[in-house]
This record gives C-alpha cells, structure tokens and sequence, in this order.
C-alpha cells in the first residue's frame, strides 16, 4: 500500500521515508491538502496530513469518492477536520494525541526573551554595524508574575521553566494540574490571571467554546505592559482586536508562532507575491511583535514523535486495533 503524506516540510521529509520503509510506500508532497488537490490521492486508501490541511465537507467528500478510507493526521490539533462528515463517509481519522511538551514550551520561552531582550531588534541592528543600546531595554522575569492559561502537558513545562526563572505562578484551566500547584501555581479566574500577570502564555486547544478567548475586553484587561504569547492556535487570539490595542502603544511585546487566518500562507514562500491579508500585513510592522511560521513544535525530538505516532496509527488501521489517537473509528 502507497500513502499519500501531504504538506510535507523538507527537514521532515527524510524521517517519513526513513520510519515508513520496511511498512508502507510513501509518497511525500510538499503541497497541502484542499479541494484543488484532493484529487491527488485518487487510489490512495490512506492520506497522512498536517494541521493546515483542508479537510472539510468537500475534500472528504473527494477523498471518498478516490478511495481514501483513511486520514493519519501529523498533529494533535485537529480543528481542520470535520469529524461528523468523516464518520458519516465511514473514514477512520487519528491523530497524534502526544509529542515532546519542552519542543513548544521552549519556544514559547524563546518568544517571551525575544520580545522582552529586543533580540530582533539588537540582531538587525549588529548587522549594519550598529551597536547602540537605545531602545533595547527589557526586563527581568525573576520575580514577576507569569500567567499560564491552560495547564497540561505543554503549559506544565512551560510552567517549569518559569518556576526555574523565580516568578509567581497564575494558571487557568479546567482541571488544577498537582504538578504546578506544587511548584507554587495559583489557580485564578481568567480575568484576575490577566490583570496581574507581566507574562500571559497560551496553551489551551482551539474548540468553539476557546475561540477568541484573548478578545477585545480580554485584552483591555492585562497590564499595558504585559508580555503576550501564544504558541497553541491563532484562533485563541481576536487579532483585529490585538492590532487595535498594539496601535495603542500597548504591551511590551507580543510574541506568535500561529495566526487565526494562517491557512494558505504559512509553511509557504510567499516573499514574491502581495499579501492580501491587512490584519496579517499590520501585524508584522509593530516593532514589539515577533510573529514566527507554526514552528515551535519543530524539532528532531518532536517530529520524531509525531513521525512514529503517526507509522504506528497507521500499522494499527491496517490491522483493526484502535488506540486512544483515533479520533473516529474504523468502521
């Protein structure tokens, strides 16, 4: 059997082949998954996918009709996926419920220093020759209060590294997790974490009831000066409303690895063509925002992870096991 891995990264690329030889063809692409390229995989009784793929009512509907009774997505997210049409085509879709937490706990950190060092800014700056200290002041973190909104695995580590850095320790979930509370977490409402926290860092999954949970007021309510992260899912942020606040003067730095409207620019060369995107194109101009391309969870570590999660959902498919990384069974 031939699968057919969509959106595949070059780095990523050798690992696929290298952990699916001895098991399955693989026929890796660097193009995504949507409705123009569905056709693609005509034939192809199994489809490997990334989060920016487009797995909506019509790309199934293709998938199905080709053939394709089954999607292994490369991720833990999973909000690109409509489930109910899967099931109701009788598709089997898993995913990668777990993979290296410190992959995007660390890159979360890297944002956070990055914003509050200037780090951009001061690298820019040495390249020209430049080596003036003005406008590159930060802060220490020792002592101040980092808020963590969401505390599993990710926000966890995340968590340890801040309790490593001497703050004060705010979370918000739905479920206290002991291992933060043992490293001093205080569990708070949502706007109390927001008022008091000179660090706020995003680590909750995108579901309906999560969407734009940083909104307009959401934002009004953490300190002008406070330091924003989000390295989970872009949709966790009204952007609009953050570019509306930034224009404001406010917060020290802004810090993103994802974007609500990332889909089709993300993971993609665009440096030769006009980006239609305003929200996008104002964001990248504010001197204290960092935006980055989905990339936290990109290490060897973690791609490993996911590489051989994903082998293994595959294996257990083809011999009718069901793990708890199927998201909708075999039918």
């Amino acid at each position: 059997m031939e699968i057919m891995a969509f959106g595949v990264q070059a780095d990523e690329k050798p690992l696929i082949e290298q952990a699916f030889r001895g098991h399955y063809e693989v026929r890796c692409l660097d193009v995504f998954l949507n409705a123009d390229t569905a056709p693609i995989a005509t034939g192809h009784e199994v489809v490997c996918t990334s989060v920016n793929c487009d797995l909506g009512e019509r790309v199934l509907g293709t998938l199905a009709a080709g053939g394709t009774r089954m999607v292994a997505q490369r991720s833990t997210g999973f909000n690109n996926i409509d489930l109910k049409v899967a099931k109701r085509l009788g598709m089997t879709v898993a995913r990668v419920s777990y993979y290296s937490p410190h992959a995007v706990a660390e890159f979360a950190w890297t944002l956070a220093m990055a914003v509050n060092r200037r780090i951009v800014r001061a690298s820019t700056r040495t390249r020209d020759f430049d080596f003036r200290l003005d406008g590159l002041m930060g802060r220490d973190m020792h002592g101040r209060t980092a808020g963590v909104l969401g505390t599993g695995k990710i926000g966890e580590a995340f968590t340890r590294i801040a309790h490593g850095f001497g703050m004060q320790l705010l979370g918000w979930d739905v479920a206290e997790n002991p291992t933060c509370m043992q490293l001093g977490m205080r569990y708070v409402p949502k706007d109390q974490l927001l008022a008091e926290s000179d660090l706020v860092s995003l680590h909750v999954p995108l579901m309906p009831e999560t969407r734009h949970l940083i909104d307009a007021d959401a934002l009004k309510a953490m300190k002008d000066d406070a330091i924003l992260v989000n390295s989970s899912r872009g949709g966790l942020i009204d952007t609009a409303a953050l570019v509306a606040e930034l224009r404001e003067g406010r917060f020290t730095g802004v810090g993103l690895d994802v974007y609500e409207a990332e889909a089709g620019l993300f993971f993609l060369d665009k440096s030769l063509q006009a980006i239609e995107d305003d929200t996008l194109a104002r964001l990248v101009t504010f001197p204290n925002v960092l935006v980055t391309s989905h990339q936290a969870y990109y290490t060897q570590d973690a791609v490993g992870q996911i590489v051989d999660t994903t082998l293994k959902n595959v294996l257990d498919y083809t011999a009718g096991r069901r793990s708890e990384n199927v998201l909708v069974p075999r039918s």
